[in-house]
């Protein structure tokens, strides 16, 4: 049985003397400023198919691996693809959904009526239910299908809302899509998130391969504004690809 972080006595379960939230890859690691910090609220940002799904898997299973227990809500996976996803990735973490420690909570629902009202309603449940769960670590992969519905400041209240979750111990992940948002909003998006991680495909070589830019992750360690470039290779994860190799 996989080792749990939560302790009943301890409202968010935190785990005591780590401030690292790990990816569990230690090259991926060493290219955001050893990992991203705990108690946060990330922004994980980019186009269509640039990777940022792939990235929160990864960090799924970090989280895991640390002990922490983790909520995903995913508008692009059901429960049986996304652990069919980690599997491909061999990031085996079918003991740790049947115990309990990921739930992964779809967001398509079908017979659904996606109308602004009803997505504030939702947004605000969504708060609820973080403020209420015993996970420490919560994933959004993406928020951008609750944009397409909601006005601009009912999102931006709903990041507020994430940053006074993160100051009372939960450590929170949100992938979002560039092109969902005005200039304006995705400023003051980035400027309330903690860190900051931008992806983006480039052609190298002949084939095309991610690119991770950390654009800042606030209290690193370690210089932020690395570019991390890989690919995803079946049966194998993540594959750091080198500087010199993946320059354009």
């Amino acid at each position: 049985m996989p080792a749990s972080s939560y302790d009943s006595d301890d409202g968010y379960g935190e785990m005591h003397g780590q401030t690292i939230l790990s990816t569990g890859n230690s090259e991926l690691d060493k290219k955001i400023a050893d990992g991203l910090p705990l108690q946060s609220l990330s922004l994980i940002e980019g186009e269509n198919d640039t990777g940022k799904s792939v990235l929160t898997q990864q960090i799924v299973w970090g989280a895991l691996k640390q002990g922490f227990n983790v909520d995903l809500f995913s508008t692009e996976n059901t429960s049986k693809s996304f652990l069919s996803q980690m599997e491909s990735m061999s990031l085996d973490i079918s003991e740790y959904f049947a115990w309990g420690y990921l739930r992964v909570f779809p967001m398509h629902v079908v017979g659904f009526e996606w109308t602004k009202e009803k997505m504030q309603g939702t947004l605000e449940r969504m708060i609820g239910f973080i403020e209420r769960s015993r996970a420490e670590v919560i994933i959004i992969d993406s928020l951008t299908l609750f944009t397409e519905y909601a006005q601009q400041d009912t999102v931006l209240t709903f990041f507020t809302n994430c940053k006074h979750l993160v100051d009372h111990g939960k450590t929170i992940l949100i992938t979002l899509h560039t092109y969902a948002f005005v200039e304006d909003a995705l400023v003051r998006i980035r400027s309330i998130c903690d860190a900051h991680l931008f992806m983006k495909k480039a052609l190298v070589g002949g084939k095309y391969v991610m690119m991770l830019e950390v654009v800042k992750v606030r209290g690193a360690r370690k210089t932020t504004g690395n570019i991390v470039s890989f690919e995803v290779h079946p049966g194998y994860g993540i594959k750091i690809i080198p500087v010199s190799v993946a320059k354009v």
